[in-house]
């Protein structure tokens, strides 16, 4: 592993824990109740996806919060950056994981292909 790999991974492990800090201490009490499951940093480390755990969730809600933490990223990016004493912080882009729920599915679609495989002999 190169050196920035390591720095981007070290960046990556930091704002996981710092996120939610971040979104706790803000006033909307919608906003402590998310996960965040994993960051993920660019190469450069200017940029920075937020998965969300979306499994408490509806599409609805999902659009809502995205929407508000379009809102809020400037205010956890600050927050991020004052508590490491960065000279500045990677942006952050929120997104819902949606990788269990497609995992799912296509374990499913395993499944059915395997009953009707099974129905065919």
């Amino acid at each position: 592993m190169t050196q920035q790999e390591i720095k981007v991974k070290r960046t990556e492990s930091i704002l996981q824990e710092l996120i939610p800090e971040a979104l706790s201490s803000l006033n909307d009490a919608r906003m402590h109740e998310l996960d965040v499951i994993e960051v993920k940093c660019s190469r450069g480390r200017s940029d920075a996806k937020v998965y969300v755990d979306p499994s408490m969730f509806n599409d609805e809600e999902k659009a809502f919060y995205v929407k508000q933490l379009k809102k809020v990223a400037p205010i956890i990016e600050d927050y991020c950056m004052k508590d490491q004493g960065w000279f500045k912080s990677p942006k952050l882009t929120f997104v819902f994981d949606d990788q269990l729920e497609k995992s799912q599915s296509i374990e499913d679609l395993f499944k059915r292909i395997e009953k009707e495989g099974k129905h065919e002999s």
